[in-house]
């Protein structure tokens, strides 16, 4: 298992890292677009919709068409501020009130929902890249830290669980140590000075917002990860799934990688249009 996951680790940076570098705007629309009707795909197969490959597709065209027909930026923003209001009013207090059940009409509506979500992420992810590469990785890595850290102070902290009946894994103890890498390793970055870390979104925070309003956006940033965590955790415990599709051996599915991110980047595309 360890083998494959290197190895499937190594072919997506192999393939990943030239893209985000060479800043081929046309290469990297491609990739995101596969990326996009794959995640479509698997959450129509969490979802329980009939066609989850027709829908894959659909969807995928639909998102291709929109980067091919220059949709105007007032009507992206609208897309990442909905966004993030779909995960304020419907899929963070799902974590509390359940998922209704598959094949009801409200699954239905709370599918189309996500689909949603899942546009303003992935059109979140272009808009950031276009600002830069490094932009883009600089709020992805946040996300990354928070994983990271959480996974070490959960290990050897936790005690009281985050969401049991969700992710039994998962403590307060490790996501309050995940909040505490990521702001420790963002005013790490602020405090640096380095030139290459200027044009990153934690010291664009701190220089638009100040101290306290870039740690507290950025304690928002963690938070929004670990419910977009928790609650493909929940689509995948619904639907029986281990994984939302075996797309990346040994790492699950495209929605298993980018979970966390799904709340995070349209919110982080919203907050750049202040930066």
């Amino acid at each position: 298992m360890l083998k494959t996951r290197i190895l499937t680790a190594l072919v997506l940076l192999a393939v990943l890292l030239p893209v985000l570098f060479f800043n081929n705007f046309i290469a990297f629309a491609v990739v995101a677009t596969a990326f996009f009707g794959a995640a479509a795909w698997e959450a129509a197969r969490l979802f329980g919709l009939g066609a989850p490959r027709l829908f894959g597709v659909a969807c995928c065209v639909l998102f291709g068409a929109g980067l091919l027909l220059l949709v105007p930026p007032g009507l992206i923003g609208l897309l990442f501020a909905l966004s993030v209001l779909l995960w304020l009013i419907r899929f963070t207090p799902s974590l509390a009130i359940g998922l209704p059940a598959l094949l009801s009409p409200a699954n239905w509506a709370l599918s189309l929902s996500f689909t949603v979500a899942l546009f303003g992420c992935f059109y979140a992810i272009v808009r950031l890249f276009q600002h830069s590469p490094g932009y883009l990785l600089s709020v992805m890595a946040l996300v990354w830290i928070a994983d990271i850290g959480a996974y070490f102070s959960g290990k050897a902290f936790g005690k009281r669980k985050l969401a049991p009946s969700i992710s039994p894994g998962k403590s307060w103890e490790g996501a309050i140590g995940g909040g505490i890498a990521v702001l420790a390793l963002s005013a790490l970055t602020i405090v640096s000075g380095a030139s290459w870390l200027q044009d990153t979104f934690a010291v664009r925070l701190q220089a638009r917002f100040g101290w306290a309003g870039a740690l507290a956006i950025l304690i928002v940033v963690v938070a929004a990860s670990v419910v977009g965590d928790l609650f493909e955790s929940q689509l995948k415990r619904r639907a029986a799934m281990k994984d939302s599709s075996n797309l990346l051996p040994g790492h699950g599915g495209v929605l298993d990688r980018i979970d966390a991110l799904i709340p995070v980047l349209p919110l982080a595309a919203l907050i750049g249009t202040w930066l």
